[in-house]
């Protein structure tokens, strides 16, 4: 089954304790696209400028990524600037430049309207709203959001949210939403805006599912080299989005191995800047890493 994502298209200039990188393609609609790529077909929404390069757009395609519906307009494309030390779990925002995404408003084409999975990545909670206006009875509705908006548009983000069958969201994030700094009391809050479904991502220790009957704990792959963290969040949510595209099953026991796949390909992202992981990345490997997520945590009764 075919996705439909909305989000930015973006360069980021990265610094970590391991190196540094200007202007690589970076946003949150790119992230996700291409993991979800790898499981299923992906048609993306996203406004660049003047200035985005040819060889990004290839890249996008060789993925199999719909593009009809990336606008390309007069300016400069959104730009973002961070930083990382040691505790890689947080980046420090040195710059953002909104450029064309300031004035970006998504207008999904009649082909897209359709499509029954849908994913809201992180942007304004009113622009995701409006996504939400023009699709017809999508079968699964996922959306991401961040701290920002929590802040500056509370009442619209837990509108929208009344639409949301799954959320995706950080655990700083999610304590800061529900006001409750436990994070069980804080997903059954985050539950009662409308979710059927809550996934908490947690960085390096792993991300926990809450859907109301049970709870589902999935660790992070062990690393011994993390080159870049950025997009980890929209790579997982494209992974986890991506493989339920591709089964069309949402009962619980396959949202786990979901789950999972999203933490495998996160888990090749942080492997080194940008994209450059994922553009040799085969499905070969991303089956490889699943099995040894599956005996990371596998034990025999005695």
């Amino acid at each position: 089954m075919s996705i439909l994502v909305v989000g930015s298209v973006a360069f980021d200039s990265v610094e970590t304790p391991f190196g540094k990188a200007e202007d690589i393609l970076g946003g949150s609609a790119t992230y996700f696209s291409t993991a979800a790529s790898y499981f299923s077909d992906v048609n993306l929404v996203a406004v660049v400028g003047e200035d985005f390069p040819e060889e990004h757009i290839f890249f996008l395609k060789s993925k199999g990524v719909n593009l009809n519906g990336l606008q390309r307009v007069s300016g400069r494309t959104f730009r973002w600037k961070g930083r990382y030390d040691f505790n890689l779990n947080e980046a420090h925002t040195l710059a953002t430049h909104l450029n064309v995404f300031e004035k970006f408003t998504p207008q999904i084409p009649d082909e897209y309207k359709n499509l029954p999975y849908i994913f809201l990545a992180n942007i304004d909670p009113d622009l995701q709203w409006n996504v939400l206006e023009q699709v017809k009875k999508p079968k699964l509705v996922a959306c991401d959001t961040m701290n920002f908006w929590i802040t500056g548009k509370r009442e619209s983000l837990i509108k929208l949210l009344s639409r949301v069958n799954l959320f995706v969201i950080n655990e700083g994030e999610a304590r800061q939403l529900a006001m409750e700094p436990n994070l069980v009391r804080a997903a059954r809050k985050i539950m009662s805006y409308g979710p059927k479904i809550i996934i908490i991502k947690r960085g390096e220790y792993g991300a926990l599912m809450f859907n109301g009957s049970s709870i589902f704990s999935a660790p992070a792959y062990p690393l011994e080299s993390i080159f870049d963290p950025t997009g980890a969040g929209d790579t997982f949510a494209g992974g986890l989005i991506g493989y339920l595209a591709n089964t069309d099953y949402l009962e619980e026991d396959n949202i786990r191995q979901a789950i999972v796949f999203g933490s495998v390909m996160a888990s090749f992202n942080v492997e080194d800047f940008s994209l450059n992981r994922m553009k040799t990345l085969s499905l070969n490997e991303i089956n490889e890493r699943y099995k040894e997520f599956k005996q990371l945590t596998h034990f025999e009764d005695i």
